[in-house]
Protein backbone atom coordinates (compact mmCIF):
# COMPACT_ATOMS: atom_id res chain seq x y z
CA UNK A 1 0.00 0.00 0.00
CA UNK A 2 1.58 3.46 -1.11
CA UNK A 3 1.60 6.21 1.69
CA UNK A 4 -1.04 7.97 0.75
CA UNK A 5 -3.65 5.11 0.86
CA UNK A 6 -2.24 4.02 4.57
CA UNK A 7 -2.73 7.76 5.18
CA UNK A 8 -6.21 7.82 3.85
CA UNK A 9 -6.93 4.47 5.96
CA UNK A 10 -5.89 5.87 9.33
CA UNK A 11 -8.03 8.88 8.89
CA UNK A 12 -11.17 6.63 7.56
CA UNK A 13 -10.31 4.96 11.05
CA UNK A 14 -10.52 7.64 13.29
CA UNK A 15 -13.32 8.74 11.17
CA UNK A 16 -15.39 5.88 12.29
CA UNK A 17 -14.86 6.34 16.12
CA UNK A 18 -18.11 6.07 17.08
CA UNK A 19 -17.54 8.75 20.16
CA UNK A 20 -16.01 11.00 18.04
CA UNK A 21 -18.94 11.04 15.13
CA UNK A 22 -21.64 11.85 18.23
CA UNK A 23 -19.05 14.80 19.44
CA UNK A 24 -18.80 16.03 15.62
CA UNK A 25 -22.97 16.69 15.69
CA UNK A 26 -22.26 19.78 18.19
CA UNK A 27 -20.57 21.07 14.89
CA UNK A 28 -22.59 22.62 11.97
CA UNK A 29 -23.16 19.19 9.57
CA UNK A 30 -22.99 21.03 6.00
CA UNK A 31 -19.24 22.38 7.35
CA UNK A 32 -16.53 19.95 7.30
CA UNK A 33 -13.49 21.26 9.93
CA UNK A 34 -11.71 17.75 8.66
CA UNK A 35 -11.54 16.90 12.59
CA UNK A 36 -10.26 13.17 11.73
CA UNK A 37 -7.68 14.69 9.53
CA UNK A 38 -6.37 16.77 12.02
CA UNK A 39 -6.43 14.35 15.01
CA UNK A 40 -4.02 12.04 12.55
CA UNK A 41 -2.41 15.18 12.13
CA UNK A 42 -1.39 16.24 15.74
CA UNK A 43 -0.97 12.19 16.64
CA UNK A 44 1.32 12.48 13.74
CA UNK A 45 3.87 15.12 14.73
CA UNK A 46 3.47 13.81 18.11
CA UNK A 47 3.17 17.71 19.64
CA UNK A 48 3.98 17.84 23.24
CA UNK A 49 4.31 21.51 23.75
CA UNK A 50 0.81 22.56 22.19
CA UNK A 51 -0.92 23.23 18.93
CA UNK A 52 -2.24 26.73 17.54
CA UNK A 53 -5.75 27.42 15.55
CA UNK A 54 -5.94 30.24 13.30
CA UNK A 55 -8.98 31.27 12.21
CA UNK A 56 -10.95 33.72 10.12
CA UNK A 57 -13.81 35.95 11.73
CA UNK A 58 -16.47 34.30 10.74
CA UNK A 59 -15.35 31.07 11.73
CA UNK A 60 -13.84 32.14 15.27
CA UNK A 61 -17.55 31.30 16.99
CA UNK A 62 -16.50 27.08 16.84
CA UNK A 63 -13.15 27.88 18.23
CA UNK A 64 -13.78 26.50 21.45
CA UNK A 65 -15.35 23.49 20.53
CA UNK A 66 -12.76 22.40 18.06
CA UNK A 67 -10.48 22.95 20.48
CA UNK A 68 -12.08 21.16 22.93
CA UNK A 69 -12.75 18.37 20.57
CA UNK A 70 -8.57 17.96 19.62
CA UNK A 71 -7.82 17.97 23.36
CA UNK A 72 -10.30 15.14 23.73
CA UNK A 73 -9.03 12.85 21.35
CA UNK A 74 -5.31 13.85 21.52
CA UNK A 75 -4.65 15.24 25.03
CA UNK A 76 -2.49 17.92 23.41
CA UNK A 77 -2.99 21.51 24.65
CA UNK A 78 -4.72 23.88 21.92
CA UNK A 79 -3.74 27.32 21.78
CA UNK A 80 -6.76 29.51 20.12
CA UNK A 81 -5.25 32.97 18.50
CA UNK A 82 -7.54 35.65 19.33
CA UNK A 83 -6.13 38.04 16.50
CA UNK A 84 -8.26 37.70 13.15
CA UNK A 85 -6.37 36.26 10.08
CA UNK A 86 -8.08 38.18 7.15
CA UNK A 87 -6.64 36.24 4.21
CA UNK A 88 -4.50 33.06 3.07
CA UNK A 89 -1.43 35.35 3.37
CA UNK A 90 -2.04 35.98 7.18
CA UNK A 91 -0.58 32.95 8.61
CA UNK A 92 0.34 33.61 11.98
CA UNK A 93 3.38 30.72 12.42
CA UNK A 94 5.66 33.30 13.62
CA UNK A 95 3.45 33.87 16.15
CA UNK A 96 2.72 30.31 16.73
CA UNK A 97 6.63 28.81 16.89
CA UNK A 98 7.09 32.06 19.32
CA UNK A 99 4.58 30.59 22.00
CA UNK A 100 5.98 27.33 21.31
CA UNK A 101 3.57 25.35 19.72
CA UNK A 102 4.79 22.54 17.06
CA UNK A 103 1.47 22.45 14.73
CA UNK A 104 -0.51 25.38 13.71
CA UNK A 105 -3.99 24.45 12.05
CA UNK A 106 -4.95 27.10 9.83
CA UNK A 107 -8.72 27.52 8.90
CA UNK A 108 -10.73 28.90 5.81
CA UNK A 109 -8.11 29.55 3.31
CA UNK A 110 -6.02 27.66 0.77
CA UNK A 111 -2.40 27.46 1.42
CA UNK A 112 -1.02 30.22 -0.58
CA UNK A 113 2.04 30.03 1.84
CA UNK A 114 3.58 26.71 1.25
CA UNK A 115 3.79 24.08 4.33
CA UNK A 116 7.13 24.11 3.45
CA UNK A 117 8.13 27.90 4.00
CA UNK A 118 6.20 28.33 7.39
CA UNK A 119 9.18 29.40 10.44
CA UNK A 120 10.32 26.38 11.66
CA UNK A 121 6.70 24.62 12.66
CA UNK A 122 4.50 22.13 11.23
CA UNK A 123 1.20 23.08 9.38
CA UNK A 124 -2.48 22.04 8.31
CA UNK A 125 -4.84 24.26 6.05
CA UNK A 126 -8.46 23.16 6.74
CA UNK A 127 -10.22 25.01 4.18
CA UNK A 128 -13.59 24.50 5.48
CA UNK A 129 -15.88 23.27 2.52
CA UNK A 130 -19.55 24.00 3.24
CA UNK A 131 -22.20 22.57 1.40
CA UNK A 132 -24.90 24.37 -0.15
CA UNK A 133 -28.24 23.71 -1.76
CA UNK A 134 -26.95 22.94 -5.29
CA UNK A 135 -30.81 22.65 -6.73
CA UNK A 136 -31.60 26.23 -5.25
CA UNK A 137 -28.83 27.77 -7.09
CA UNK A 138 -29.55 26.21 -10.49
CA UNK A 139 -33.34 26.94 -10.32
CA UNK A 140 -31.98 30.67 -9.57
CA UNK A 141 -29.76 30.57 -12.64
CA UNK A 142 -32.15 29.24 -15.26
CA UNK A 143 -34.75 31.61 -14.09
CA UNK A 144 -32.09 34.45 -14.82
CA UNK A 145 -30.46 33.34 -17.71
CA UNK A 146 -30.71 31.51 -21.02
CA UNK A 147 -29.55 28.27 -22.06
CA UNK A 148 -27.29 30.27 -24.98
CA UNK A 149 -25.37 31.99 -22.72
CA UNK A 150 -21.58 31.57 -21.64
CA UNK A 151 -21.33 32.31 -17.77
CA UNK A 152 -18.23 32.26 -15.40
CA UNK A 153 -18.60 30.76 -12.13
CA UNK A 154 -16.12 31.84 -8.98
CA UNK A 155 -16.10 31.61 -5.22
CA UNK A 156 -14.23 31.81 -1.89
CA UNK A 157 -12.43 28.27 -1.08
CA UNK A 158 -15.29 27.13 1.26
CA UNK A 159 -17.83 26.81 -2.44
CA UNK A 160 -14.92 25.93 -4.32
CA UNK A 161 -16.04 21.87 -4.75
CA UNK A 162 -19.70 23.10 -5.70
CA UNK A 163 -18.63 24.69 -8.75
CA UNK A 164 -17.33 21.67 -10.62
CA UNK A 165 -20.55 20.18 -9.82
CA UNK A 166 -22.45 22.74 -10.80
CA UNK A 167 -20.43 22.96 -14.27
CA UNK A 168 -21.17 19.60 -14.72
CA UNK A 169 -25.48 19.41 -13.97
CA UNK A 170 -25.89 22.99 -15.65
CA UNK A 171 -24.11 21.55 -18.47
CA UNK A 172 -26.76 18.92 -19.11
CA UNK A 173 -29.01 21.65 -18.98
CA UNK A 174 -27.76 23.64 -21.97
CA UNK A 175 -25.53 25.92 -20.48
CA UNK A 176 -21.82 26.82 -20.81
CA UNK A 177 -20.39 27.30 -18.36
CA UNK A 178 -16.50 28.17 -17.65
CA UNK A 179 -14.45 28.36 -14.27
CA UNK A 180 -11.55 30.31 -14.55
CA UNK A 181 -8.36 29.93 -12.61
CA UNK A 182 -5.33 31.92 -11.46
CA UNK A 183 -2.95 29.78 -9.93
CA UNK A 184 -1.60 28.93 -7.52
CA UNK A 185 -5.36 29.51 -6.56
CA UNK A 186 -7.91 26.18 -7.38
CA UNK A 187 -9.90 26.71 -10.14
CA UNK A 188 -13.02 29.46 -9.21
CA UNK A 189 -11.16 30.31 -6.19
CA UNK A 190 -10.65 34.02 -5.31
CA UNK A 191 -9.26 36.00 -3.00
CA UNK A 192 -9.42 39.39 -1.92
CA UNK A 193 -6.43 40.15 -3.34
CA UNK A 194 -5.74 37.71 -6.24
CA UNK A 195 -8.52 37.22 -9.09
CA UNK A 196 -8.23 35.80 -12.62
CA UNK A 197 -8.52 37.48 -15.17
CA UNK A 198 -11.05 36.01 -18.06
CA UNK A 199 -8.80 35.89 -21.53
CA UNK A 200 -13.23 34.93 -23.20
CA UNK A 201 -16.09 36.34 -23.57
CA UNK A 202 -18.99 36.00 -21.31
CA UNK A 203 -22.12 37.14 -20.73
CA UNK A 204 -22.05 37.19 -17.00
CA UNK A 205 -19.21 36.66 -14.06
CA UNK A 206 -21.48 34.86 -10.83
CA UNK A 207 -20.00 34.91 -8.13
CA UNK A 208 -21.09 32.54 -5.07
CA UNK A 209 -21.22 33.58 -1.44
CA UNK A 210 -21.70 36.42 1.01
CA UNK A 211 -20.31 39.74 1.60
CA UNK A 212 -18.76 42.08 -1.38
CA UNK A 213 -14.58 42.06 -0.17
CA UNK A 214 -14.34 38.97 -2.58
CA UNK A 215 -16.64 40.39 -5.38
CA UNK A 216 -14.76 43.68 -5.85
CA UNK A 217 -12.03 41.56 -6.04
CA UNK A 218 -12.74 40.61 -9.12
CA UNK A 219 -14.55 42.97 -10.12
CA UNK A 220 -11.45 45.29 -10.34
CA UNK A 221 -9.68 42.61 -12.31
CA UNK A 222 -12.73 42.20 -15.27
CA UNK A 223 -14.34 45.94 -15.08
CA UNK A 224 -16.02 44.96 -18.53
CA UNK A 225 -18.11 42.20 -17.69
CA UNK A 226 -21.48 41.84 -16.47
CA UNK A 227 -21.61 40.56 -12.47
CA UNK A 228 -24.12 39.00 -10.33
CA UNK A 229 -24.14 37.33 -6.84
CA UNK A 230 -25.83 34.53 -5.08
CA UNK A 231 -25.36 33.67 -1.11
CA UNK A 232 -25.90 30.65 -0.59
CA UNK A 233 -26.67 31.43 3.26
CA UNK A 234 -29.34 34.57 2.14
CA UNK A 235 -30.61 32.10 -1.38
Amino acid sequence: MSRLGLIRNQIAEISNDKALQNDLKILPSNYNFEIPKTIWKIRTVRAKNGICLQFPEGLLLYSCVIADLLYKYTGCEVVIMGDVTYGACCVGDQAARALGCELMVHYGHSCLIPIQETQGIEMLYIFVSIEMNLSHFMDALKANFEKHQKLALVSTIQFVPCLQTLKKELGMEGFTIIIPQVKPLSPGEILGCTSPKLQEDVDALIYVGDGRFHLESVMIQNPSFVFYQYDPYSK
